[in-house]
């Protein structure tokens, strides 16, 4: 008998923000992704972090996922275990990822398939998409995505929030945006599986859905699709993953998470996001007196990056001994490029530096929290060497708690937030870590 499992290629790791009791791969070589296909969960993530990357070293990396991929699923054949996966290419909700080139490539390396879908809304951050026309809420209104700021996002910027447009503009034409199938509201919330029945020859369709329930509903006209032959490939953001993995409600509730903290001990927060939303939560958590601010000067790290890590995790150190958390953040500054390589180089030693952090934080530190998306899987990979890591579940909508394994070296059993850049209102970074400080409630036989 066949099975399924839904595999995610995950741009960066906050893919899971709304799934718990699964995996977070952050290697992908064949042994790897055998445990995570043999894993009993639904669903599993890799954790590519191409978003950090430049266009043809996303396609490597997806690549070289796709090619290891293949050779599990040949290995569990022969041995008797036929898979049938749904792949899922999770980016992000506000349109900024390497669209179309991670979709081509798992296209020629696991295709083929009759159409991949664009279902880019995401409700626990407030991201909807009616009429083909992707918006954000923000302080309770629909704003169409291309009047945000991540529209302008130096590396992944975008024209239009009317997605076969969109399409167009990434494609730089080869998919008219008159060829985009448009399933809209009445579609995703009525009977689709003839139409979807029809589909071939990897034909682009983009996606409505303004609650849960839509894409619930166009999940089992998904399925029921599949179940008939056809094979469908996913770009999307979390809420899909909802959809497609059913799972129950989470083990802990989000405002008992404090049970899982290592011994009642102050945590750390590092702060990598220089999105706008990261610096109003961060101004509000820097208003606890439990906290202990360190910021990172960037301007630093190039010649005097010895003497600035001695400093930071010294002063890490000491506000760990007095019981308060350290929130450790770049300093606020954008500053600018001239072109997108550079970006990237400067990111990448940035993040370098946060790592060194990350090491050589107190090794009784009872929980971390990582505000960033590319920050959050550099902490797994690098930070924390973490191979693969267990989604315990959510501390507040959008924003997973992974623990580390028993046997780590320096941090066994420790919680890490996984706390994306755009998601949130002001006050979310403060919650989520006054929720981990709180005493643990007694839970009665």
């Amino acid at each position: 008998m066949t099975e399924t499992k839904i595999i995610a290629l995950d741009d960066d790791p906050t893919g899971s923000q709304t799934v718990h009791s699964c995996l977070l791969l952050t290697r992908w070589d064949v042994p790897t992704l055998l445990e995570g296909l043999r894993d009993t969960a639904p669903l599993f993530f890799v954790l590519t972090n191409t978003r950090s990357m430049g266009s043809e070293q996303a396609a490597a990396v997806t690549r070289e996922v796709c090619r290891n991929l293949k050779q599990a699923l040949d290995t569990l054949a022969r041995e008797g275990r036929e898979i049938n996966p749904i792949l899922v290419s999770r980016s992000d909700s506000t349109l900024r990822g390497h669209y179309p080139v991670e979709t081509d490539v798992i296209a020629e390396e696991l295709g083929p398939f009759d159409a991949h879908f664009l279902v880019p809304a995401f409700f626990e951050g407030g991201r909807i998409t009616r009429d083909s026309t992707h918006y954000l809420i923000v302080d309770g209104r629909e704003v169409p995505v291309d009047q945000t700021e991540f529209a302008r996002d130096s590396v992944f910027g975008f024209s239009t929030a009317y997605l076969p447009d969109y399409v167009e503009e990434k494609t730089r034409g080869r998919i008219k945006a008159e060829q985009v199938e448009r399933f809209l509201l009445k579609d995703v919330r009525g009977d689709s599986l003839a139409r979807l029945m029809t589909l071939q020859g990897n034909v682009c369709c983009v996606v409505d859905a303004e609650t849960q329930n839509d894409l619930n509903h166009f999940a089992n006209q998904l399925n029921l699709a599949a179940g008939r032959g056809k094979r469908f490939l996913f770009r999307s953001a979390a809420s899909l993953l909802t959809a497609l993995a059913k799972l129950p409600p989470q083990p802990v509730p989000p405002e008992e998470m404090s049970r899982y903290v290592r011994d009642g001990r102050a945590g750390a927060v590092i702060v990598g996001s220089h999105v706008k939303k990261t610096t109003a939560q961060l101004e509000q958590l820097l208003t606890l007196p439990s906290v202990v601010p360190i910021e990172v000067d960037v301007e630093r790290i190039g010649e005097q990056w010895e003497s600035l890590l001695d400093e930071v995790t010294k002063q890490a150190a000491k506000a760990h001994a007095a019981d308060r958390h350290a929130v450790i953040f770049t300093s606020r500054v954008e500053k600018t490029f001239p072109d997108q390589q550079q970006r990237l180089a400067f990111g990448e030693k940035v993040s370098r530096f946060l790592m060194a952090v990350v090491q050589d934080l107190p090794p009784s530190l009872g929980f971390l929290i990582s505000k960033g998306g590319i920050t959050s899987n550099d902490v797994l990979s690098t930070g924390l060497a973490l191979r693969t890591a267990r989604v315990l579940g959510q501390i507040l909508p959008g924003c997973s708690v992974v623990r580390c394994p028993g046997e780590h070296p320096r941090y066994p059993d420790m919680p890490v937030v996984i706390f994306p850049g755009n998601v949130g209102d002001d006050q979310a970074l403060a919650t989520a870590l006054q929720r981990l400080a709180a005493p643990p409630r007694t839970v009665s036989a």
